[in-house]
């Protein structure tokens, strides 16, 4: 049985530590590019939050609300963006869907956690300085969510 049309809204989840050291993971299917966690809602009145914790869970094993890794720990940054869907990837969407909303998140793990990567997936994990990550990363917009990352960090309520 086929798989059901990606829905064209995703969330992207900036993965770092207190001293943004930032997690990116390598692409099974494309060897050489390198990215946070990101992922697609499973249907969709998935709400963003939900979708941004199970992307997390199931790319890198890293369990959101636990005594760990607690729910405050997530941060919706209340920003989005539209891009154009990679002609590459486009046959996983319904016909003629060329755009994709993506809502961003990052996420603060105590240090460099241990990482399981689901294998289809993801080949390879790292945790780099932030700006040396978002200089491997090969989408134009998960650099400038990895840029943003201090800024947002300081303008977060507290």
């Amino acid at each position: 049985m086929p798989k059901p049309p990606k829905i064209p809204e995703s969330v992207l989840v900036v993965i770092h530590t207190p001293q943004l050291d930032v997690l990116i993971i390598e692409r099974a299917d494309r060897p050489g590019f390198w990215q946070s966690v990101t992922g697609s809602k499973d249907h969709i009145d998935e709400p963003v939050i939900e979708t941004a914790i199970r992307e997390v869970g199931e790319e890198t094993g890293i369990v959101v609300g636990t005594p760990a890794v607690p729910l405050d720990a997530l941060h919706e940054w209340q920003h989005q963006i539209e891009y154009e869907i990679y002609p590459v990837w486009r046959h996983r969407y319904a016909d003629g869907v060329t755009r994709n909303v993506e809502h961003w998140f990052s996420l603060q793990v105590p240090h460099r956690v241990e990482v399981t990567l689901s294998p289809r997936e993801h080949t390879a994990f790292a945790w780099l300085p932030y700006e040396e990550a978002a200089a491997r990363c090969f989408s134009w917009s998960n650099r400038e969510a990895i840029l943003q990352l201090p800024t947002r960090l300081t303008a977060r309520p507290r």
